[in-house]
């Protein structure tokens, strides 16, 4: 009986096999459909390598497909059938995923903001930003100053009319929910909503539903031992539902805490009760995921969505792609306000894609109203600011087949900063900036 020492993935590359890669994808599979006992998928990863070492012939390397077909067949001889069925279908959206990887958008063509995205390409031509070679003239010429001043406006035109719609729908909403993909700008968006509907009268109470994560052990987490916060399965998603339904009801809830630090939620720490004329707000990654307020009727909840749109094309002709100006931001505001390794990030960041992609843009056309928090300037910044890390880790990942991931996205993000001239003075940030949220010195950081 050959014990496996190596795994051939699909890219063709051969890795040091580990039990925990299995656990942990029986264990995800289990989360999706709510369950969560980890000694189980344990005992399961055992059965797996049996049959695996038993069925492999001598000299053998087993490639991934082959693990996974015995995964699906451990977990429907056991009596897992419905887990067995949630590693399947997620089996089958990585492949469709693999399939489509050189298109940018993998999801119908129906849940892509097209008009939104129309209108800020017309705004990038007319601001001659709509090319990195147009930003870097700006730049040449002095502009920088007047461009930032330029996207602000933009931005605080969307606000307007978002404060604007809900305004109209005042008597009957109960539920403004704030929604987007990890470091799209729901924290200062949030707050600057909050701020001109609370001008107008209305009467916002915040529920933080990061209060409802389940413990950290009962979160799946990788052979990295990296935990995976972006699901929403992460969430107990039908209390959250629960009580904001008894809120709207005029019932007092009791609201749990998490603690970050201890990686536990705490129960009933604060007792939460509304008035009839109150509103709920919640900002979240998760907000138009339809579960988390499926109790509640539509013509109650007015839903946002945030994505910075970004028309803008580089040298190549390709156009920046979002999720890479996500990336940056995430890292320069986790080593801001968390004191993370930015490394730390861009190794995380295949869990935060991977929960977008299923749980977050599939849903965007749910919402009320799109806002773009795409800013031209904060490339150069983050040429300046980030750039020498992008070269570092080109370097360190370029043959390692576990990372290969990151080794994309940074070569990506690498090629992407050489071309745009690096400002390093970001004092015409005014204070209120999205990007404040990230690069510090934000107003509402104390708040």
């Amino acid at each position: 009986m050959p014990k496996i020492t190596k795994v051939i993935k699909r890219n063709g590359t051969t890795v040091d096999f580990t039990s925990e890669r299995i656990a942990n994808a029986i264990y995800r599979a289990a989360v999706a459909v709510g369950g969560r006992d980890r000694d189980t998928a344990i005992e399961l990863t055992q059965k797996v390598i049996e049959i695996l070492e038993t069925s492999t012939p001598a000299g053998h390397t087993p490639t991934v497909e082959e693990i996974q077909d015995i995964v699906e067949k451990v977990l429907i001889e056991n009596g897992h059938a419905t887990v067995a069925k949630a590693y399947i279908l997620y089996r089958a959206e990585s492949a469709r995923q693999r399939e489509q990887h050189d298109t940018r958008y993998t999801r119908s063509v129906s849940r892509i903001p097209w008009a939104k995205m129309w209108y800020s390409l017309d705004w990038a031509v007319t601001h001659g930003v709509n090319t990195i070679e147009g930003l870097n003239e700006r730049i040449a010429r002095g502009e920088f100053p007047s461009l930032v001043q330029e996207a602000e406006a933009a931005y605080n035109i969307d606000i307007k009319n978002v404060v604007d719609q809900v305004a109209k729908r005042r008597d009957e909403l109960k539920l403004v929910i704030v929604s987007g993909p990890s470091s799209s700008g729901k924290t200062t968006t949030t707050t600057k909503v909050a701020e001109r509907l609370t001008d107008m009268g209305m009467n916002l109470v915040t529920l933080n539903v990061d209060n409802y994560f389940f413990d950290l052990e009962m979160h799946p987490k990788d052979e990295f031992g990296d935990y995976d916060f972006e699901t929403p399965q992460a969430l107990e998603i039908d209390l959250i539902d629960e009580h904001i339904r008894e809120l709207i009801a005029g019932k007092k809830v009791a609201i749990p805490f998490y603690n970050f630090k201890t990686g536990n939620r705490e129960q009933s720490r604060t007792t939460m009760q509304i008035g009839p004329k109150d509103v709920i707000l919640i900002d979240s990654l998760h907000g138009l995921y339809p579960a988390m307020t499926a109790s509640i009727p539509d013509d109650q909840k007015f839903k946002l969505y945030l994505e910075p749109l970004l028309q803008m094309k580089d040298k190549h002709g390709k156009y920046v792609r979002w999720t890479d100006l996500r990336l940056i931001r995430r890292m320069l505001r986790d080593a801001v306000h968390r004191a993370y390794d930015p490394r730390r990030t861009l190794t995380h960041w295949h869990y935060v894609r991977a929960s977008e992609m299923r749980h977050i843009l599939p849903n965007n056309f749910l919402a009320d109203y799109i806002v773009n928090t795409g800013l031209p300037y904060e490339l150069p910044i983050y040429a300046h600011r980030m750039l020498d890390n992008f070269t570092e880790w080109v370097e360190d990942y370029r043959d390692d087949p576990l990372r290969e991931d990151a080794y994309i996205r940074a070569k990506r993000v690498h090629e992407l900063l050489t071309q745009v001239t690096p400002v390093a003075d970001d004092s015409p940030v005014p204070a209120d900036s999205i990007l404040r949220e990230f690069i510090g010195g934000s107003c509402y950081e104390a708040a």
